[in-house]
């Protein structure tokens, strides 16, 4: 039987300012990415989150970010590793209390929006965000998009991974995401999401935008909460994949 998990980004709303559908999304998922203060998210938004998938069953991540909160982290910054590093143990450090506070620990970690991409272009900060994960040295386990940099540096560094794919996202032969910008990037039908995330858990493959079939190694697949429709996308997934024998499975802590 093929095992996968569904995770998903989490607890980015701020103060009045309300984004995505956290509550509704969140029995369909096993693995929540919670936003740290950083990018989004404030303590209240955090420990609401937090108790929300201790109580669903589903593990928690920190999804760190760029300190932007007016861009949504969604803009690179000119960070050095250093600071990366220290940024990234002060948000995991946050989501860490708050967690124990509710009666959870963090499983993972998951960089957002803008630093996802960075890290896959510079080995510098891979290793920054994989320091930061050693030094806490409570099991930490680092998600990152399939075969990329963030990884492989986290694998050669001896740390246990998650391997991302994305379930409404088009991909490039080269393995990169689609842009965007570009037409056909998004995938909006929820049944083509479905059978893309079935070829991803059960095959290892993915269908690229020009009919090129790529291999893609995939641990965890990534359901976007604030997206339109999210909770029936995410509830279309989650039975999509169980109709077709696939265990769902959350991310788990190494301790």
């Amino acid at each position: 039987m093929s095992r996968i998990d569904l995770n998903c980004d989490m607890g980015e709303s701020f103060g009045a300012w309300h984004m995505g559908a956290d509550t509704e999304v969140m029995p369909w998922i096993t693995s929540a990415n919670i936003a740290c203060g950083f990018h989004a998210g404030d303590p209240l938004t955090m420990r609401h989150t937090v108790r929300a998938a201790v109580e669903a069953g589903v593990a928690i991540g920190a999804h760190v970010g760029l300190p932007d909160l007016v861009g949504f982290g969604r803009r690179a910054m000119a960070v050095k590793p250093d600071e990366l590093e220290a940024m990234c143990v002060v948000q995991i450090g946050a989501l860490q209390a708050m967690a124990q506070a509710s009666g959870g620990q963090i499983a993972h970690l998951k960089p957002h929006g803008a630093l996802y991409h960075m890290v896959e272009a510079d080995t510098a900060l891979a290793d920054a965000i994989v320091a930061a994960v050693r030094s806490l040295g409570d099991g930490i386990r680092i998600v990152g998009l399939a075969g990329g940099t963030l990884v492989k540096r986290a694998e050669d560094a001896g740390l246990a991974v998650a391997h991302e794919a994305f379930v409404d996202r088009a991909y490039q032969p080269s393995g990169a995401l689609m842009p965007r910008g570009q037409p056909g990037a998004v995938i909006e039908d929820p049944q083509q999401a479905v059978r893309q995330a079935l070829s991803l858990a059960t095959k290892g493959e993915v269908l690229c935008g020009d009919g090129q079939t790529l291999s893609v190694r995939a641990d965890t697949l990534c359901v976007h909460g604030d997206r339109a429709h999210a909770a029936a996308f995410a509830q279309a997934l989650h039975e999509g994949l169980r109709r077709a024998g696939v265990e769902l499975v959350r991310l788990e802590s190494t301790q």
